[in-house]
């Protein structure tokens, strides 16, 4: 796995595998890069800066995160 936050931007990008993907599909700011057999490759979070504050802080909590 291999993890990347773009500050210029505010994504955070994680790649769960290596294998080229077919498509993406976006979804409530997240978009998952998929192989054409369905696996996920890669998932972007848009607004990653509040995602990732607002998951500290359930964590902190032990409260279920959400991203909207």
């Amino acid at each position: 796995m291999k993890i990347k936050y773009s500050r210029d931007v505010d994504i955070l990008r994680v790649w769960l595998s290596d294998e080229p993907f077919d498509y993406a599909e976006e979804s409530a700011g997240v978009i998952a890069h998929i192989t054409e057999e369905g696996r996920p490759v890669l998932r972007e979070f848009q607004g990653a800066r509040e995602f990732i504050l607002s998951s500290v802080i359930s964590l902190v909590k032990d409260e279920e995160a959400t991203f909207s």
